[in-house]
């Protein structure tokens, strides 16, 4: 059996946010996006590239909210009609595995122990062996050429989403 599995976030923090108007997400540094092709659209809550002409908001989004001087905010897309996706074990979906993407691997104290670049098709074997380690609670991906967020890769069995 696999030691991770990905997953979305929750979308419920999001709902409210396709109700306002596109000034107000502007003044909240926020924008609505549709999707003009199949790919590059990339939803963090269904972890699927969004389809053509599909309703999003591209937004900041605190992926590392733990108090920790890893900390951090970054762009994300969200898609209107999405659901958290939460993937079987070991299971990397094209929405990873067709990008570059970095690794980034916490303990239970949130601070950085490991990290590597590669391409998408290679994450699930260096997941593997990061949460082969005991002192890997969580690992977030992150899509490399861009820098943005991408999901987050919990151990099989985990207790709680670090994301909270």
């Amino acid at each position: 059996m696999s030691s991770f599995r990905l997953v979305g976030l929750d979308p419920a923090p999001f709902a409210p946010l396709f109700l306002l108007d596109d000034a107000q997400l502007a003044a909240r540094g926020m924008a609505r996006v549709f999707a003009d092709a199949d790919h590059g659209y990339p939803c963090r809550v269904s972890l699927a590239d969004a389809r053509r002409g599909e309703e999003l908001l591209l937004l900041p989004w605190m992926h590392q909210a733990a108090p920790s001087p890893y900390r951090a905010s970054g762009p994300v897309f969200v898609r209107r009609t999405a659901c958290r996706r939460v993937l079987p074990p070991g299971e990397v979906p094209p929405y990873v595995g067709d990008r570059l993407v970095s690794l980034r691997a916490y303990d239970a104290a949130h601070l950085m122990v490991d990290a590597e670049v590669c391409e998408g098709r290679e994450a699930g074997a260096w997941l593997e062996a990061a949460f082969g380690r005991g002192e890997v609670a969580y690992v977030h991906l992150h899509n490399a050429r861009r820098g943005c967020y991408s999901c987050l890769a919990e151990r099989v069995g985990a207790p709680a989403d670090p994301e909270g």
